[in-house]
């Protein structure tokens, strides 16, 4: 069972980002919320906040990414997050989604109880 990335992994994934300038990110790269499987996924997000801040375009996507750079304390460099992992992938697919077809077209439903 794979709980996190080793060392090589995680210099093979900095070596690739940085070639990149943009970056999507969907995904922790362990079981970090466990301190002892956190050693890649918190050298991924400290990696992505050095390139956001040389201007490298970073979006983080999903509820667990969000947490992952929330946790390191990075949050705030990053270039955008969404705890819309799923559906930011689908969109990216080129996929329509419900809400932003709507907000495409102008309509807007509201329910309302009495």
């Amino acid at each position: 069972m794979g709980l996190d990335i080793g060392p090589d992994s995680v210099k093979t994934f900095n070596d690739a980002l940085d070639t990149t300038q943009t970056i999507i990110w969907n995904g922790p790269m362990g079981v970090f919320e466990f301190d002892k499987f956190a050693v890649g996924t918190e050298s991924i997000a400290k990696k992505l906040a050095e390139l956001s801040k040389k201007g490298v375009t970073t979006i983080i996507g999903g509820g667990d990414s969000v947490a992952a750079v929330e946790k390191v304390g990075v949050a705030d460099v990053m270039s955008h997050i969404s705890t819309g992992g799923g559906a930011s992938l689908e969109l990216l697919e080129g996929k329509e989604l419900p809400g932003v077809v709507a907000l495409d077209e102008g309509v807007m439903t509201r329910s309302v109880s009495v």
